[in-house]
């Protein structure tokens, strides 16, 4: 069985008896006449089929008595005219050999067949108020249905959201996600050292981020994982900042938010440096002190610990060396604790320290434990993946030292939870003082 039908198993299982599950994947998007916007499957449906194809809908039968489940494809017919055009596309029959279907039809043929599976069937699961589109299918589906009624022939009685199973589901990465995850992290480094040799006082940041596009694409990444951020000088203090059009000056940092996503898993990495190689005092200051946030983060990574405890041990160093830095004052708070409660950090640093990583760069699943009374926050297990990105941005304010203003730093790495701790998945970039300066200007090899 492939990865990709055992996760439908997986999902039929957890289905009521008899129950249908439909997930179409994304449609594709005219961007003028005659061309369209660059197709990008959805996860979700490809994380069930590995099928990247467009004009698709997956629907999936959960067993029922002696009736085992089964897995459905719609898909395009074969259309060698198109084909000329477009390029290859599988057709029915091709794909369902090809990804272990156990019935695959035309696309044209989901509203007749819809219908007759949907009879006499207790609930039907899909993304409920996903779409707009599929709502108003659905609709479509049930009242025909409901039109057999004098017939004997019932409806769905009920319709449950597919997407919260799912999103546990794909929270735990197995071996073969995590294999991908690394070697996407792989890339993504080996891209955030090109950049940084590259750099130049006078460089226009979109200049670093042509070099961060090169080396994802030649290194077989299929797109960016996100729009890329190269932030200089005092757009690093601007956190989703990406015009990516202003020239770099000497004396300043350049802040660098880019992954590739490679065969659907995103990767996503942050480092900061100096334009000219060289960090100035108060530059290695802020610097120091937020690699010392992540490693406090990444201490408090494992099996069982919650997941708001990285956050919490980073933004305890990172407040601590705020108050030694005088960026807040010392003479109002007794220690980081006092100045926590008082959310006297804000100013600089006004955000998570992490995220989960997946096929979506935010990627699905809460970060509360559902189970759980209250809702706290939920214990890590091995397989789930997240980002740690402590950071400290400092506008001009005053009772702020001006040695500081416009000095934005995010350092971000990818982890993966393991049975005895964590895991890095993108060491290749790089990060301590000492390996930026020393490569930082330096050129391709």
């Amino acid at each position: 069985m492939t990865v990709h039908a055992a996760r439908r198993a997986r999902l039929a299982a957890q289905m009521q008896p008899g129950a249908v599950a439909v997930l179409p994947t994304a449609p594709e998007v005219a961007r003028n006449s005659d061309s369209d916007y660059p197709y990008r499957h959805d996860s979700y449906f490809y994380y069930l089929t590995g099928f990247t194809e467009p004009e698709s809908v997956l629907v999936l039968v959960a067993a029922s008595g002696d009736a085992p489940a089964r897995s459905i494809l719609f898909c395009r017919e074969k259309n060698l005219e198109r084909e000329i055009w477009d390029g290859y596309r599988y057709g029915p029959e091709a794909a369902r050999t090809a990804f272990g279907f156990d019935e695959a039809w035309p696309i044209d043929a989901l509203d007749a067949q819809m219908a007759k599976l949907l009879a006499n069937v207790p609930v039907l699961y899909y993304a409920v108020g996903a779409s707009g589109a599929l709502d108003a299918q659905v609709t479509g589906w049930i009242k025909t249905v409901r039109a057999q009624a004098r017939s004997g022939v019932t409806a769905p009685a009920s319709f449950q959201h597919l997407l919260p199973l799912l999103d546990e589901m794909r929270l735990v990465k197995d071996q073969e996600e995590q294999a991908v995850m690394l070697r996407a992290g792989l890339i993504s480094g080996q891209a955030h050292a090109r950049a940084m040799r590259a750099a130049r006082p006078g460089m226009a940041e979109y200049e670093l981020e042509a070099e961060l596009l090169y080396e994802f694409r030649r290194n077989g990444a299929q797109f960016p994982a996100y729009t890329s951020i190269v932030a200089s000088g005092p757009n690093a203090c601007v956190l989703h900042y990406n015009a990516n059009d202003r020239r770099m000056q000497d004396g300043e940092l350049v802040l660098i938010d880019a992954g590739c996503e490679l065969d659907g898993y995103a990767s996503d990495i942050t480092r900061t440096f100096p334009v000219n190689g060289r960090f100035t005092q108060p530059q290695r200051a802020l610097y120091e002190l937020v690699l010392a946030a992540q490693d406090a983060a990444f201490a408090a990574i494992a099996p069982g610990q919650p997941y708001s405890a990285f956050h919490e041990a980073a933004l305890h160093v990172l407040t601590a060396g705020m108050l030694d830095l005088g960026l807040i004052d010392r003479a109002r708070y007794a220690n980081a604790d006092d100045a926590i409660a008082d959310k006297a950090h804000l100013p600089f640093y006004m955000h998570g320290t992490g995220h989960w990583l997946g096929m979506d760069v935010h990627d699905v699943g809460s970060y509360r434990d559902l189970a759980e009374p209250g809702k706290p926050s939920r214990p890590l297990v091995p397989g789930m993946t997240l980002t740690v990105e402590p950071g400290i941005y400092v506008r001009p304010s005053e009772g702020v030292p001006e040695q500081f203003w416009n000095i934005g730093i995010r350092i971000e790495d990818d982890v993966v939870v393991t049975e005895d701790g964590y895991r890095i998945l993108t060491g290749a970039a790089p990060k301590t003082v000492a390996e930026i300066e020393a490569l930082v200007g330096k050129g391709q090899a």
